[in-house]
């Protein structure tokens, strides 16, 4: 399996890239070829660095790079030779099975969107979240990608997310839940409603409407909702989370005794904070493309680009976007 790899887009590009390719290709069996997209003085730089260089690693030059605050559309448009865009090619032309990017996420959506296209049956892609909980992580699906959504396109959302949930987080029959105000099937606008209707009468394991309590109780495993909304509750889990966090070091270090009764309970910790690491789960995919396209968060560390490359490697293995297609014809979409 090819992946294509932009060693340019995220905080810590192209250093943390460069390193996450380097132990996927060491560690990763079904990665039989990672492909670094980008500055190539830079990219051999930070290889240099790796010690030996696995064979499986080539790098192929892009002179421009999209930045983290530019406009997705206008800089797709004009940085032809970007990161994003020559790796993205590459999958376009069979040259790549799969793309990673720690970049700019509307970016890669415009330029995936662009030269991908969708997958047969589907209206829109959507980003598929995978949010960590303390029981077992769920998909939320939309998480940016599309602002407004109509009741087909939310449930053809779910359906998507089913599937991810089904064959990369290996739940047999995904529980799905639709984001609104209430559980009763009338609460919620028009759209969350005709939504609920849809999905009712669809072949998911459709529990109903959620509310934001619902969330990371552990009964749900793929939460469909439109773009904004999605992203809101995104940003907000990771504004939360950083903020216990900050809570404990801070009451932990108020006194010593303090310090004393931390010690005792750094076992619980570490292993509470390794269970809610968004970085073990690989990134969020690009769901609906033509292609497998995985996006990481832009402070993606070695880790993260290592679990995004083996998602990917996943999906392309369980055959995720023919599950797809045969889903939303199950579905009657």
């Amino acid at each position: 399996m090819r992946i294509a790899v932009d060693a340019m887009g995220g905080d810590y590009a192209p250093g943390e890239i460069v390193a996450g390719a380097v132990q996927a290709a060491r560690g990763i069996d079904l990665a039989s070829k990672i492909i670094l997209v980008g500055d190539e003085a830079a990219v051999r730089r930070e290889l240099a660095k790796c010690g030996s260089v696995p064979r499986k690693i080539e790098v192929l030059h892009a002179s421009e790079a999209i930045g983290m605050a530019e406009s997705p559309a206008s800089a797709v448009r004009k940085k032809k030779d970007s990161s994003i865009n020559r790796a993205i090619d590459l999958v376009k032309h069979g040259q790549a099975d799969a793309f990673v990017s720690a970049g700019n996420t509307g970016a890669v959506v415009v330029s995936a969107s662009l030269k991908l296209r969708t997958l047969d049956r589907v209206r829109r892609p959507a980003i598929a979240t995978v949010m960590p909980t303390c029981e077992k992580p769920f998909v939320l699906i939309d998480a940016g990608a599309n602002i407004d959504s109509d009741a087909a396109l939310l449930a053809q959302f779910a359906v998507m997310g089913s599937v991810y949930s089904r064959e990369i987080l290996h739940n047999a029959s995904p529980v799905v839940g639709l984001m609104s105000i209430g559980e009763e099937d009338t609460k919620g606008s028009e759209v969350t409603k005709e939504a609920f209707r849809i999905l009712s009468g669809s072949k998911l394991n459709f529990r109903g409407n959620i509310e934001g309590h619902d969330l990371f109780e552990g009964d749900t495993d793929v939460v469909a909702c439109d773009g904004f909304m999605g992203n809101v509750v995104l940003k907000t889990s990771e504004s939360v989370s950083r903020a216990i966090v900050s809570l404990i070091k801070t009451e932990f270090s108020q006194n010593l005794s303090r310090k004393f009764g931390a010690m005792f309970l750094y076992g619980a910790i570490r292993k509470m904070k390794k269970k809610m690491d968004p970085e073990l789960h690989g990134g969020a995919p690009l769901l609906g493309v033509n292609g497998v396209c995985i996006i990481t968060h832009g402070a993606s560390s070695w880790r993260a680009i290592y679990n995004a490359i083996r998602v990917a490697c996943e999906s392309i293995h369980q055959r995720l976007n023919v599950q797809i297609v045969e889903e939303l014809k199950r579905n009657g979409f």
